[in-house]
């Protein structure tokens, strides 16, 4: 599980190079706040693909799941048979 670290809004204008040597510190999202409530979520690009891809899969075994609850699916065999055609 990840930290959550805040930092007020006001150090963007810090400049960017703080803000990239911040996240390549730590992988954890950065989550910038303005008058004390959270605005932004910051994270590198490589974090971003990761939640990215487990998103897709999230998605991906919901639709199984409803697929399976709807009776649509076939067994191994079949499967691997109407692979081969």
């Amino acid at each position: 599980m990840c930290q959550l670290r805040e930092k007020p809004i006001t150090w963007l204008e810090t400049g960017a190079e703080d803000i990239i040597q911040e996240l390549a510190v730590s992988p954890d999202p950065l989550i910038l706040t303005q008058r004390g409530e959270a605005v932004l979520v910051l994270m590198s690009i490589s974090e971003y693909e990761n939640h990215q891809q487990m998103l897709a899969l999230l998605k991906l075994m919901a639709i199984g799941r409803q697929e399976l609850a709807h009776g649509k699916f076939s067994d191994a065999e079949q499967f691997l048979q109407d692979m081969d055609h």
